[in-house]
């Protein structure tokens, strides 16, 4: 008699990753654990030094038992690259858009709608991994990927970046602005007014310094620690998508590691989503300032930016393409208070 076995791809995912991480956690459940994060934010960026944070976290509440290996800058990958990377257990962790863990599981990108929150608080609250709709999109994500979302902290306020004066969304007709090379932030940039043209992260300096874009879209602190005045003479304050960046774990690691390393990794992740959403929110002046120190042109609606007309003209857009899809969710975040 022959038996067939069928393995599911999350089953396939999740056995590769406990066996990757197998030779790490070495024998016994005190053994030292050495675990990889890949991300794309330089080191001096707030999103970048949240990943020291929370190693430094899960260092010190597993009394030096798990050892968490930072790599900055794309070193790892771009922002495909990373959350596939995560999925089949080449690293444990990363953190990446909302959007682009739509990759692996569809309904995860509508964390990333524009104009969907109320404020900052209301974002932290839809996205705490303790709530009733992120555990249901995170168990999704397990069983589509193999990967869980650990927690998700403030990443700021994008806003638009251009080399020319930019009022309403006319004033970017034919202007081709660097999008995430996924679809809700491509569809941002059409409703914006301007032509998408998807670019990875790594190649944006490149790519606005040579001209194959004229303008990007970022929070403040990315804007500023990525040195983008270099390249970029107007910040055009559009506050088009409040986000947070999720930070990824690969379930095969996280099933392989003995409670004791679960409730500190848990615990560490409460701590740094804290402080790097604080820190975020506190930057944010400061960082503006230092943006207009640096020779930008800052166009808010003092200096006649028709913001109504940018959210309205995004709006549409966002809802012509994704209300089908995502109409459900955008119900349930309204709920959420």
């Amino acid at each position: 008699m022959t038996n067939t076995i069928r393995i599911s791809r999350r089953g396939l995912i999740i056995a590769g990753g406990a066996a990757l991480a197998m030779p790490m956690l070495g024998k016994g459940a005190n053994a030292a654990t050495t675990l990889r994060y890949g991300h794309m934010h330089t080191p001096n960026s707030i999103a970048g030094a949240q990943a020291e944070w929370f190693a430094e976290a899960v260092a010190e509440k597993t009394g030096g038992e798990i050892t968490i290996q930072i790599f900055p800058n794309s070193q790892l990958g771009k922002l495909q690259e990373l959350a596939e990377a995560v999925s089949t257990g080449s690293i444990a962790f990363s953190h990446n858009t909302a959007g682009a863990i739509g990759s692996l599981y569809a309904p995860f990108a509508a964390f990333d709608t524009p104009y969907l929150y109320r404020d900052v608080d209301h974002l932290l609250k839809v996205t705490d991994t303790s709530g009733p709709l992120m555990q249901e999109l995170n168990e999704g994500l397990v069983a589509a990927s193999g990967t869980r979302v650990v927690y998700g902290f403030y990443f700021g306020t994008r806003q638009l970046t251009t080399n020319q004066m930019v009022q309403n969304p006319e004033d970017l007709a034919g202007q081709r602005v660097r999008a995430i090379p996924f679809p809700i932030y491509m569809a941002t940039v059409e409703g914006l007014g301007a032509v998408p043209v998807p670019v990875d992260w790594s190649e944006v300096p490149t790519a606005l310094a040579t001209g194959v874009v004229n303008g990007q879209e970022n929070p403040l602190n990315v804007i500023l620690t990525a040195n983008l005045a270099d390249v970029q003479t107007h910040l055009v304050m559009t506050g088009h998508t409040s986000a947070a960046q999720m930070v990824m774990m690969n379930d095969g690691v996280w099933q392989g590691l003995p409670d004791a390393h679960k409730q500190a990794i848990t615990e560490a992740a409460a701590e740094t989503r804290a402080r790097a959403s604080d820190e975020m929110q506190a930057s944010e002046t400061s960082d503006l300032e230092a943006l207009q120190e640096k020779g930008m042109t800052v166009v808010d609606e003092a200096a006649g930016l028709d913001l109504s007309a940018f959210r309205d003209k995004v709006t549409a857009r966002i809802s012509q393409e994704f209300d089908s899809q995502y109409g459900e969710f955008y119900t349930q975040v309204e709920a959420i208070s």
